[in-house]
């Protein structure tokens, strides 16, 4: 099992809100542990060397796992009164919330700017891993939730949009 194979399982664990997914295929043991209250995740693993064919590697990881959350949360409308009209773009996983893609950049998104679906919105990095945020949603950026640099959980509210 190949580095980018378990950033794969920890981000599905990470989705699926399991707290915990203990994976064993011959000699190789995975512990995946996620904290709710915190949004860490913890890897453990035991392994020996060898190599097995993705076509082994992908049942045991559902089998292991719980049902999967979707790919890509729809964003939902916030549940304040008086954000009604306003739909809350939230995080799709854990990790850490930048609104540039370096520090030397502007940011991707500011309050009053009109996107549109697939507009990169922000980054979010996870294991390493930057991962590019877009919008499901065309609409103006009405608040900016979090602040940059800040770790975000899974499902976590980042902007409200004004879809009209």
């Amino acid at each position: 099992m190949d580095i980018k194979e378990i950033q794969n399982l920890i981000k599905f664990v990470a989705k699926s809100g399991a707290s915990e997914v203990k994976l064993e295929m011959d000699d190789i043991k995975i512990t995946i542990r996620t904290g709710s209250e915190t949004g860490d995740v913890t890897y453990v693993s035991q392994a020996a060397p060898m190599q097995m064919a993705p076509a082994q590697q992908a049942a045991p990881m559902q089998q292991a796992a719980p049902a999967a959350a979707p790919a890509a949360p729809a964003p939902e409308a916030a549940p304040a009164a008086s954000n009604d009209k306003y739909i809350t773009v939230k995080s799709p996983i854990i990790g850490t919330f930048y609104r540039k893609a370096s520090p030397d950049k502007p940011a991707f998104v500011e309050v009053g700017d009109s996107i549109k679906e697939g507009d990169t919105l922000c980054i979010i990095e996870a294991m390493k891993l930057f991962n590019e945020i877009e919008s499901e949603v065309s609409g103006t950026i009405v608040k900016v939730l979090i602040d940059d640099s800040s770790p975000v959980e899974f499902d976590q509210p980042l902007f409200l949009v004004d879809p009209s």
